[in-house]
């Protein structure tokens, strides 16, 4: 059953700047997809469309076969709890120890007190942080981090994870550890989309690839490579 599926996406800034040139693919419910692609390939427009940051030139994005560029305003913020949006950057607020930073979403969420206390502990031990679960975000590696931004992805029990080059500040480590979490977040039901420009990250997957050059949908292999010819 397909989750995502962007019709013929065209995203034009301005006559010197195509983001992206009719671009279809679809996104099955349960897959593991990576969105591959050199910087400024067109990757991060296709998570902003998704999200309805961005509104497409021309084609239709549908998740859960609703078009999100017609969903009224007031329905943005619940499209948005079915996607859990993980950041290079981690966004974390560091005045919020690791527990806090994945509560405070769940808060904003409007989610009940006793639901955040029950699911807190249980994404923190999903993501091996248990023992960090108070420690501040200057105490934690930037491999930890990231599990805590993961863990806030997590916590609203999205359909869809989207990972924006979750690995692009850590070493090659913590890079492979985080990708392995991601696959397992996949393997226990959720839906995941990585967009990385990492190579290695993409051929150790052995999952499907759409690769992106120029604003154009240049390849769509299942079990694919990082190719670009």
């Amino acid at each position: 059953m397909k989750i995502i599926s962007f019709e013929n996406i065209s995203k034009v800034y301005n006559s010197h700047s195509v983001a992206l040139d009719s671009v279809s693919f679809d996104i099955t419910k349960g897959e593991f997809v990576s969105l591959a692609g050199k910087s400024g390939a067109g990757k991060s427009t296709v998570l902003k469309l998704l999200i309805a940051e961005e509104r497409p030139t021309k084609g239709r994005v549908l998740f859960d076969n609703q078009d999100v560029h017609k969903l009224p305003q007031r329905e943005l913020p619940h499209l948005r709890r079915k996607i859990g949006m993980v950041f290079q950057d981690y966004k974390l607020l560091t005045d919020r120890n690791a527990f806090e930073n994945v509560a405070y979403a769940m808060e904003v969420a409007g989610i009940p007190d006793e639901y955040v206390k029950r699911d807190v502990p249980q994404v923190l031990e999903l993501v091996g942080l248990s023992p960090k679960a108070n420690n501040f975000p200057h105490e934690l590696s930037g491999g930890e981090k990231q599990r805590v931004a993961i863990a806030r992805a997590l916590a609203q029990r999205p359909e869809v994870i989207v990972a924006d080059e979750p690995t692009g500040n850590l070493d090659p480590i913590n890079t492979m550890e985080i990708i392995k979490l991601l696959v397992k977040i996949n393997e226990l039901g959720t839906t995941v989309l990585l967009a990385t420009h990492n190579k290695e990250v993409v051929d150790s997957l052995e999952r499907r690839v759409v690769i992106l050059d120029e604003g154009k949908l240049i390849r769509d292999e299942e079990k694919g490579k990082y190719i670009i010819t």
